[in-house]
């Protein structure tokens, strides 16, 4: 049965609605997380994997693209529930930068087309990913950018591994620099092989200048937001560097600025990426303000 309401509606009602529509993508697209997890135990079977993760996860994109059906936003879900199966490996289960080597090698030549290795969630969730952008239109063009973004990834995640092995405090700039390491350009260029039709590839180098621009923003956001989590786990924050909260909020806003500035002309031909790349800076603004995504240890 659908709910149908006087079109004279107050205003507050339609965002309302609208919430709910949301919502229930949203949690459509949670329900499906779980079945990942339930897929791939040796990913999301640590406590820290729990029910507001994917229940907040989901919701990050279910908000940043209202406009995508939960089929439209799969592939974002899937690569973003992947990323944090990766994180968790890497910073807290890996003892060493020759296991985080071993995990980037393992991880390129599945995303390379070669096989999952036997018994590891991690390459044989990877691999179906994979295989799933392999039947866009738009994988030919696209399929080495998230390739690419996928190896930066790596090697942003190997490069702050090997700064806390070494006991190194990197500058501002060079943290800043490092930013693939949060994965969203990875999870970006997923979603957009996703959602793009065939011989519709187009202003390439803008999108992606464009999302990384917001992947730094939101890098930062997220530091601000976990600050306390990442001192208790042991992880590298902006804020352990030799810089202030202040600073980096006025960093924040000259960054985000910037991003404003690149997303702008990319509005006309690209709405909907456009407008999820700027809507996910401006959903984490609000939601580091209070909550995480992780569970506690």
């Amino acid at each position: 049965m659908t709910a149908r309401l006087d079109p004279g509606v107050r205003p507050e009602a339609m965002e309302a609605m609208a919430a709910g529509t949301i919502c229930a993508r949203a949690g459509r697209s949670q329900r499906e997380m779980r079945e990942w997890a339930e897929t791939y135990p040796g990913l999301f079977s640590a406590k820290p994997f729990d029910a507001a993760l994917y229940s907040t996860l989901s919701l990050a994109m279910a908000f940043g693209g209202p406009w995508f059906t939960a089929e439209r936003l799969r592939m974002a879900n899937k690569t973003s529930l992947w990323a944090f199966g990766l994180d968790w490996l890497v910073d807290y289960v890996a003892t060493s930068p020759a296991e985080v080597a071993d995990i980037a090698r393992r991880c390129l030549d599945v995303a390379a087309g070669g096989p999952p290795v036997p018994g590891d969630d991690l390459t044989r969730m990877l691999a179906g990913i994979r295989d799933e952008l392999a039947s866009s239109p738009a994988f030919p063009e696209l399929g080495p950018i998230w390739r690419d973004e996928l190896e930066r990834m790596l090697d942003g995640m190997l490069a702050e591994w090997r700064w806390k092995s070494d006991k190194v405090t990197p500058t501002f700039e060079e943290y800043l620099g490092n930013a693939d390491n949060l994965g969203f350009s990875f999870v970006f260029a997923a979603h957009w092989i996703h959602v793009t039709g065939q011989g519709a590839v187009a202003d390439v180098g803008p999108l992606r200048e464009a999302g990384r621009a917001v992947q730094r923003v939101i890098r930062l956001l997220n530091d601000l937001g976990t600050y306390e989590r990442d001192v208790a786990w042991g992880d590298l924050n902006v804020l352990l560097l030799d810089i202030g909260r202040a600073e980096v909020e006025r960093r924040i806003a000259e960054l985000a600025a910037r991003s404003r500035e690149l997303v702008a002309p990319l509005r006309e031909a690209h709405p909907e990426l456009a407008g999820y790349m700027e809507r996910q800076m401006d959903f984490c603004a609000g939601f580091y303000q209070v909550g995480d995504y992780w569970g506690a240890l």
